[in-house]
């Protein structure tokens, strides 16, 4: 049996999501040895190590959203998971580079805040809320 135009195309979108969760497995990969590979105990090297811890903690999240947007074929899922992932990449090229560091004291202690970064922090948070409002309004 023949898929109909509209089947083929809610599949070549719904491939397009599989390709973003690999590409989200292989940006993790990189932000696990990009600490190893900067080696000295510098910020940069730090920064890199938050930076991947951060994204550890979204990732369960993103992953549980795509293959459900898969398994229940969500297509509008598809440019919000790459918004997601393209949030990501610039967060931690963002917080990486120090780019806007601004140091500021914090019950005594010195601490670094990044508007920009926390920017696209949140803005990678509303993309995985809309995943999950796609999911709830379809299922």
């Amino acid at each position: 049996m023949k898929d109909t135009p509209q089947e083929g195309i809610i599949q070549s979108r719904l491939m397009n999501i599989i390709h973003i969760i690999a590409g989200t497995s292989l940006l993790y990969l990189v932000q696990l040895m990009l600490p190893i590979r900067l080696k000295a105990k510098n910020d940069f090297a730090l920064r890199a190590a938050r930076a991947v811890k951060n994204l550890g903690e979204s990732l369960p999240v993103f992953f549980a959203l795509a293959v459900l947007s898969v398994f229940f074929e969500i297509e509008q899922n598809t440019w919000l998971a790459l918004y997601w992932l393209i949030s990501r990449v610039l967060f931690v090229m963002i917080y990486v580079s120090g780019i806007g560091i601004r140091e500021k004291l914090k019950n005594g202690e010195k601490q670094q805040s990044q508007m920009i970064r926390s920017f696209v922090w949140a803005l990678s948070i509303v993309f995985l809320v809309k995943m999950m409002i796609n999911l709830i309004i379809a299922v």
